[in-house]
């Protein structure tokens, strides 16, 4: 029978082991050993099955409690654990040292710090305790909350609290992926509820028809960093039987479940995120006395809502809403994480307007004082039947990056649209190259070889003797084949087949064969069976007897995609063949206790999406800090990374528009390399047993690609960047009451008003003996000289007359205009290279505070030659 109510009932600790509360509560200790290490020995068969503190602190019988509270060495273990705990959260790090640098005195320095950040994300992947994550998304949330407590951050995350989480994946017997969704219950979870005194804070939201979503908010603490968890599954959500709420029916399920639901469930999780996010915020920021965040990060467009929310707040207080929008925009940087248009959030403008519920006056009720139809705007696209949230992110956010070098390419030409006129060199989206991190997914033999510090790692294992290093990595891959046959004979049972019939999992893969590992969502472009293109080609290299090769493999289709069900169903089918399964596995349910292992003990790290619709793809990463050598497609970060030394690259037949023949040139490509250098580099052995031209490839990527891959790198560059430059921008945005919101938003209703009557309507030049003299004659309407950047735009020339790695210059106007009224610039330009040259001059809107020239997709270029100017 089914219980009808959960609760939990926690044992009371003796005092002398009062401190294991708070080691519990704070997730440091899920990259923290010595704390880990702690609760294991409190009940290492438990400990070993849930990696959980609080469960095992649930389960575990008072008898033993009382025992270890006898025990003076465990009792002296778990003070010193708690004071290594306080000292993390008070001794100063990166950040404050950072801020002290870029306080040079003067009276504005202080404004270049932001007292507070806000990182929003749909999920987080912190622990597998914490299960309110799906895939790459969350892992790199997580890992960027857990870098920015490293480094000593003032950031606070914001999510949702999922009580189905995302699903677990089980496998039934013809190799179907099922789901099953388990009860996420907070009482079991490292999470305290927030109140204000004994009141438990209640954040609401108006929806249609007069309903009102109600959430709770969950506290985590990541190390120094507090994640804020909107929970909608509260009795104030249940139906109204006196009718006096219609439409509630729904709304203590919003966040039932990770990206579960249709288009309507997804739209009001992102509302509640959003919006219900920065209300949970301003009530935490109030009761807790922490700074309030100046700089706002979306990660990803699912937490787009809370720009609109932010300016609601500005116009509450009398603002306008342009000038709002203007304090909102320099303080908000948006993050795309995909390059596949099916990956961004597009929903019905009808459904937004539903939920946008306007009243008589086009306000909204979802938002008092916005106009609904302007908030519908910020997400126009091509399509005016659909709002679109990551366009929302861009028009709300003055800063943006994708997340690889490649994808900051792939994302400037995927939104150009939102910059007309511009060349996707010109439009405004940098890149942060995602990082993991390393106390997290870096072994703890390597981390014990390194006494555990990051920095002096690369030093440590460029030392290390070539002996060391295999010795470490044969270890943590004979620790995987052990996991391997576990989790193999565990999914077999699931599936329903006996022991009897499941003798051959006990001895399956070999701790001493080359292991391959590919573990990620089956979306389509990740190509799970391309290494199944040939399959009679596959089984020979699996099944060399002198050179074997192994394969573990392992990721989740989304529930509602049966591409990917079937793509996974098909590598099911082939690892049953009884000549093949002791050399190729699937393990259903992969997660973070999983992947540790794989990325662990894994020679090689295969990756072969289709190129370049893969944005970063960070389980390489993972793999590379432990030593693991990718195999890789040069898409996401080993577009940027690979160097020849750290692995090989896939050759892509990238532009071949038959997807057949690229997907067999490239299966081709991948089972060369395999045949002809990894497999026998691989099983090249000198006098002693060493593959020694391996190992040192092993130690270049642990000493020289190891930290660059870091979340420690990646959140100083976001710090530095972006945080930074967008903490100053608000500060310089919001001075004076806004002062220079105000003057911005008059400006550029000023610049985009009389933009048509911008016109570049002649160009002279003349050639110097050192270089070239160029006039402008400009019309600008009611628009002074220097609301304008006139430019000239120098390069070499291609026969088709595209400028290549033009010189920029700055044009200056005359004093007095010309005959016809135009204002006149000049410049005199040097060529920077010789050769087959060409120019052009081009106008821009000009603003202090705008943070790049094309931010407002307004430009004027001369007319085409043999064109009238009119």
């Amino acid at each position: 029978m089914k219980a009808h109510r959960r609760f939990t009932v926690r044992v009371p600790l003796p005092a002398e082991l009062a401190a294991l509360g708070p080691l519990s509560q704070n997730l440091r200790w899920a990259w923290h050993a010595p704390t880990q290490d702690l609760f294991a020995t409190i009940d290492p068969d438990r400990w070993s099955a849930t990696g959980d503190p609080l469960r095992v602190l649930a389960d575990t019988d008072p008898a033993r409690l009382t025992e270890l509270a006898a025990d003076a060495a465990f009792v002296a273990r778990v003070t010193e654990a708690h004071d290594s705990l306080e000292q993390y959260l008070a001794a100063p790090q990166w950040f404050g040292r950072y801020a002290a640098e870029l306080t040079d005195g003067s009276a504005d320095s202080g404004d270049r710090i932001p007292p507070g950040i806000a990182y929003f994300s749909m999920e987080f992947g912190i622990s597998e305790v914490l299960p309110i994550y799906s895939g790459g998304l969350g892992i790199l949330a997580g890992d960027h909350l857990k870098a920015a407590s490293d480094l000593g951050l003032p950031l606070i995350g914001v999510g949702l609290f999922y009580r189905s989480g995302y699903f677990r994946q089980g496998l039934d017997r013809d190799g179907w992926q099922v789901e099953r969704y388990p009860v996420n219950d907070p009482g079991e979870r490292p999470l305290s509820l927030l109140t204000d005194g004994d009141t438990p804070v209640i954040v609401e939201i108006s929806m249609p028809g007069g309903a009102t979503l109600s959430a709770q908010v969950w506290v985590a603490e990541v190390g120094r960093i507090p994640l804020l968890l909107l929970d909608s599954d509260i009795a104030l959500n249940d139906p109204d039987p006196f009718g006096q709420q219609p439409g509630s029916a729904d709304l203590r399920s919003v966040t039932d479940r990770l990206y579960g639901g249709d288009q309507e469930h997804r739209i009001v999780q992102e509302i509640l995120l959003g919006i219900g996010g920065v209300r949970a915020l301003r009530e935490y920021v109030r009761i807790t006395g922490r700074p309030a965040p100046t700089v706002f990060h979306m990660n990803e467009g699912h937490a787009g809502f809370l720009g609109v929310e932010r300016i609601r707040e500005l116009v509450a207080t009398g603002l306008d809403f342009d000038t709002a929008e203007a304090v909102v925009r320099a303080s908000n940087i948006f993050t795309t994480h995909t390059p596949v248009p099916a990956g961004i959030d597009r929903f019905p403008t009808d459904l937004l307007n539903r939920y946008l519920d306007p009243d008589g006056a086009g306000r909204s009720r979802l938002l008092p004082g916005l106009p609904a139809s302007t908030v519908a705007e910020l997400g126009d696209e091509a399509d005016p039947g659909v709002f679109n949230m990551a366009h929302m992110g861009f028009r709300l956010g003055q800063r943006s990056n994708g997340v690889s070098q490649l994808h900051g390419a792939v994302s400037r030409e995927m939104f150009a649209d939102l910059w007309p006129g511009f060349d996707a060199a010109d439009v405004p989206i940098g890149a942060v190259t995602n990082g993991v991190h390393g106390p997290t997914w870096v072994s703890r033999e390597w981390r014990d070889l390194a006494s555990g510090d990051e920095d002096s790692a690369p030093e440590v294992y460029a030392g290390l003797a070539a002996a060391t290093i295999w010795e470490t990595h044969e270890q943590l891959r004979a620790d995987l084949v052990d996991e391997v046959r576990r989790r193999a004979h565990a999914s077999g049972r699931e599936r329903g087949f006996t022991d009897a019939e499941l003798g051959w999992a006990a001895d399956i893969f070999d701790p001493a064969a080359l292991t391959i590992g590919f573990a990620r969502r089956a979306a389509t472009y990740k190509r799970l069976t391309l290494m199944l293109r040939d399959p009679d080609r596959m089984r020979a290299i699996l099944t060399d007897p002198e050179r074997p090769v192994q394969l573990v493999i392992a990721g989740k289709a989304h529930p509602a995609d049966d591409g990917g069900k079937a793509l996974i169903q098909q590598v099911v089918r082939f690892t049953e063949d009884p000549e093949l399964r002791d050399r190729i596995v699937f393990l259903p349910d992969y997660d973070i206790s999983m992947a540790r292992h794989i990325y662990a003990g894994c020679d090689v790290w295969l990756n072969n999406p289709v190129r370049p619709m893969e944005a970063c793809g960070t389980s390489g990463m993972k793999s590379a800090l432990n030593g693991g050598l990718n195999l890789s497609i040069l898409d996401g970060w080993w577009d940027e990374m690979a160097d020849g030394e750290n692995g090989w690259a896939i050759p892509s037949a990238e532009g071949i528009a038959d997807e057949n023949r690229r997907d067999d040139l490239e299966a081709e490509a991948l089972y060369t390399l395999l045949e002809d250098t990894v497999i026998p580099l691989f099983y090249r052995r000198d006098e002693n047993g060493l593959p020694q031209r391996w190992i040192e490839m092993m130690r270049h990527t642990l000493t020289r690609l190891g930290p660059q891959v870091l979340a420690s790198r990646m959140v100083r560059d976001y710090t530095t960047e972006l945080y930074c430059p967008a903490a100053q921008a608000y500060v310089a945005a919001s001075a004076d009451s806004y002062a220079g919101a105000r003057d911005l938003a008059a400006y550029r209703q000023t610049v985009e008003t009389g933009w048509s009557s911008v016109l570049v309507a002649g160009v002279d030049d003349e050639q110097l003996e050192d270089g070239l003299c160029v006039t402008a004659h400009v019309a600008l309407g009611d628009l002074a000289p220097d609301a304008v950047s006139v430019q000239v735009i120098l390069g070499r020339v291609t026969d088709d007359g595209d400028l290549v790695e033009p010189t920029v210059v700055e044009m200056r106007p005359a004093p007095d205009r010309d005959a016809s009224g135009r204002a006149v610039f000049s410049a005199h330009v040097t060529p920077p290279v010789s050769g087959h040259l060409g120019y052009t001059v081009r106008v821009l809107p000009r603003h202090p505070l705008l943070s790049h020239e094309a931010e407002l997709g307004l430009v004027r270029f001369p007319a085409p030659a043999g064109a009238v100017a009119g």
